[in-house]
């Protein structure tokens, strides 16, 4: 029996096999195993059977004689292995300790930039490099290959990879959100006296990546004023750091970025802030800490150790007391080289908006790590509305595969943090209720799409 196969199942042996990580009896049960918290607790029902049991066939003698609902009842009322899982989790130590993780340096990034610097991963034992990256695809391409071990990604990207969307298909997970608001909807100064977006006919609009909250968002906003996305304006694909240097040149009209890209364009005097990304759907996800499947059945103490300094990262970034701490630490070259009053402008939300005012909107950017799975079942409905995902959808079970709520609330809770009850709530995008619960009927209502 694998690792993490079910050790109260007596038809299965105690033995090895083989799959691509070498724990599973074949690639299937490998594809099939749990992931997480689960796969935690797997593993440590396995050990304590493995030594109730040294020889296997008496296990499955014991199991086929009493059954395996008996035999976990048994078991647990003198080892309770939910609590063993628990403490195993917090005490374990990391299967790997020099870790690569790839970032874009934008403020999104904040939680998993400052973890180095400010000690939040050598606390738990680990030695991390953040490297800086050029773009989404090159770090989704390197997380697939394996060259970074976890990832800094945008919010809709490991649903993306898991789909086999822009890529080969392979298990991804979002086990925390990196932040909530943070973006804005910028454009050319030559456009300040053309705010009415439904007057922005034949824009070239940017946004960093296909598979992005900016795109959605983006498109979301546009067909709300009545303009077709795909046929009244373009939209292209820009990696962050070129983007003020487009605008610049006139290669667009505008962008939907994360900060602090809005703030350059108005430090640089190229453009103004139009709207923020939270006057559209207020506490939105953003980017998101992101591992693959493979990552956290193999090393589930480093994953856990990883997950761990990341929550407690943003945990200390939501505190806006910090925030200029923070500005300090990540705005150098070697992360988001950019001056330290622009990251502190995002940072804190009093803000220059290029149009001759200063706005104070705190959390203009916020931290927030639950990744709640109704985050992801809106996002899918964005993919099907725009023709990027085809077919059915069972969008709860996506949402529960991908976004790892159930981890992050047990961590939250080892480190003396109240996670939420729930795994979805209801929220609200430009006036407009969502219900998780009602995914098809959300995308039915829409006018502009290009697939119900």
């Amino acid at each position: 029996m694998a690792l993490f196969d079910n050790p109260f199942d007596a038809r299965r042996r105690l033995a090895r096999g083989g799959c691509s990580c070498g724990a599973h009896a074949s690639q299937a049960a490998h594809d099939a195993a749990p992931t997480g918290e689960a796969a935690m607790e797997r593993a440590v029902e396995g050990a304590v059977m493995r030594a109730l049991f040294p020889h296997d066939a008496e296990r499955r003698a014991f199991l086929r004689s009493v059954g395996a609902a008996t035999a976990l009842a048994a078991v647990s009322q003198f080892f309770p292995t939910t609590l063993v899982t628990e403490a195993f989790a917090q005490g374990a130590k990391p299967e790997k300790t020099d870790l690569k993780v790839g970032f874009i340096p934008i403020t999104c990034a904040t939680p998993i930039i400052m973890a180095k610097p400010m000690g939040f991963c050598e606390k738990q034992g680990l030695n991390v490099e953040v490297v800086k990256t050029a773009g989404w695809a090159v770090i989704r391409d390197k997380t697939l290959n394996k060259e970074y071990d976890a990832a800094h990604m945008l919010a809709p990207m490991p649903i993306a990879i898991s789909l086999g969307l822009g890529s080969n298909p392979q298990a991804y997970t979002m086990p925390a959100v990196e932040n909530v608001n943070g973006q804005a909807i910028t454009l050319a100064m030559k456009h300040k006296d053309r705010r009415n977006p439904k007057d922005w006919k034949g824009f070239k609009l940017a946004v960093p990546f296909d598979y992005s909250m900016h795109n959605y968002l983006l498109r979301y906003y546009l067909a709300e004023a009545g303009i077709d996305p795909d046929t009244d304006v373009q939209i292209r694909a820009v990696p962050p750091p070129d983007m003020v240097a487009n605008l610049r040149a006139d290669n667009i009209d505008g962008f939907l970025a994360p900060d602090p890209v809005n703030q350059r364009a108005v430090y640089d005097g190229v453009g103004f802030i139009h709207i923020l990304s939270k006057e559209i759907w207020d506490r939105h996800p953003c980017c998101a800490f992101a591992a693959s499947e493979a990552f956290i059945k193999e090393t589930p103490n480093t994953y856990a150790a990883l997950l761990r300094a990341i929550i407690q990262a943003t945990a200390y970034a939501s505190n806006k007391d910090n925030r200029k701490e923070i500005a300090a630490a990540i705005a150098p070259a070697n992360y988001l080289n950019q001056p330290l009053t622009v990251v502190e402008q995002v940072l804190t939300g009093t803000f220059a908006d290029g149009l001759g005012q200063v706005r104070r909107v705190p959390d203009r950017v916020d931290f927030d790590a639950f990744p709640w799975q109704s985050f992801a079942v809106w996002i899918l409905t964005q993919m099907k509305r725009w023709g990027q995902l085809k077919g059915d959808v069972d969008y709860a079970a996506v949402a529960r595969q991908v976004y790892l709520a159930t981890d992050a609330a047990r961590l939250m809770k080892q480190d003396g943090f109240t996670p939420p009850e729930t795994t979805t709530k209801s929220f609200s995008v430009m006036g407009k209720t969502f219900d998780p619960a009602k995914p098809k009927e959300y995308l039915d209502s829409f006018q502009i799409k290009r697939a119900g």
